[in-house]
């Protein structure tokens, strides 16, 4: 029995869990790889061949490294709990005029907690992944995210839905490491081939990258529901037709298939009239939006209106705002205007690298 205890270290077969994997074994605790298997590719449809954390050779990867150091590896099956979850919350998500985020609701929903209870099975005390982010105890007994040492790879974002209980037997040992010091040490535990293995930026249930296909495939008759629709200007102008709501996104400006002769975006979306708003770039700037379903992380609950850096997509560098907090709901005014805001995206909230909370952008106001 190792002296500082059993982890469940969640492996993908790529280079940022086959080092986390690695290196919490030499640092002596008692490791355990799990492979998490969320989805079949041959359900989806589409054209693409199996790529990222669900394929086969990934599966392969990681079990045999763990077979080298020595350390036992499962496969588990999500499959059912993932699709009729996060699936299908994609799709309702898009047939409401939003813009889903698949992977915080995976994280939150489904992956720790499939986790924790395969955990709790095996008699591990943690659990451990290879997002780059940081999980500490603060003064007031509280588990709080931080932001990873390497910004260009933080990964907190992603991780604003999970709860004390699962922060407080979570392990992230890779976000006191930059992506350049975890490549060599691919290298050092002699895998060179994963420090050259290419990253997967796509949603695991479309492999193709085509989330329009997916939504054609999923709802039948969807094209048809759907067509026939108006783009128009904010003063609600008819401009021409589009090819059906679900379609486009928040700030979208290619593939339009529609000239002004100057660029045009995708400013708001109305699943109800199946109108499609377009307007300048300077159109997407807002001043205010509402959260709802916040999951208060550093503090047991926020009552008072504070200043907070918030996010409001995975690259966004974050704005200064006001939020000011009613029940799990959030209003938030940004000190300058943020452009894009997707209802359906995820917002969280930052008080200098730590996570405060996060929550669903519900409408811009």
């Amino acid at each position: 029995m190792s002296s500082k205890g059993k982890v469940l270290v969640a492996m993908s077969g790529g280079i940022d869990s086959t080092v986390t994997a690695l290196m919490l074994h030499h640092q002596g605790y008692e490791v355990v790889g799990i492979t998490m298997k969320t989805w079949d590719y041959a359900a989806s449809g589409g054209s693409k061949k199996e790529t990222g954390c669900c394929n086969l050779d990934s599966f392969n990867d990681a079990r045999m490294a763990a077979v080298q150091h020595g350390f036992p590896h499962y496969i588990l099956d999500i499959r059912d709990e993932f699709g009729s979850f996060v699936v299908d919350n994609f799709v309702e998500e898009y047939l409401a005029g939003r813009t889903p985020n698949p992977c915080v609701l995976c994280n939150t929903h489904i992956k720790w907690r499939a986790l924790l209870k395969r955990a709790d099975a095996l008699g591990c005390e943690f659990i451990a992944t290879g997002h780059y982010a940081k999980v500490r105890q603060h003064t007031n007994g509280r588990y709080v995210i931080s932001k990873a040492v390497d910004e260009t790879k933080d990964q907190s974002y992603v991780l604003w839905g999970l709860q004390q209980d699962l922060l407080s037997r979570t392990i992230l040992p890779l976000g006191t490491y930059r992506k350049t010091e975890i490549r060599q040490m691919a290298h050092d535990f002699g895998y060179p081939e994963l420090a050259k293995k290419a990253e997967s930026y796509e949603i695991c249930f479309v492999p193709d990258n085509d989330y329009r296909g997916f939504l054609k495939r999923k709802v039948e008759g969807l094209e048809e529901k759907v067509a026939g629709g108006s783009f128009v200007n904010k003063e609600g102008k008819i401009l021409g037709q589009h090819k059906g709501y679900p379609f486009y996104t928040i700030g979208q400006r290619k593939g339009l298939d529609i000239t002004f002769g100057k660029p045009a975006y995708v400013t708001a979306i109305d699943p109800d009239t199946n109108t499609v708003v377009l307007g300048d770039e300077e159109d997407l700037e807002k001043e205010d939006m509402k959260v709802a379903r916040v999951n208060w992380i550093k503090y047991d609950s926020m009552t008072e209106q504070m200043e907070a850096v918030t996010k409001i997509r995975y690259k966004d560098g974050g704005s200064h705002s006001i939020i000011t907090p009613s029940g799990t709901d959030v209003s938030v005014r940004f000190f300058e205007k943020a452009k894009g805001i997707a209802p359906g995206q995820s917002a969280v909230f930052y008080e200098g690298d730590d996570v405060l909370g996060g929550g669903i952008i519900q409408r811009v106001v």
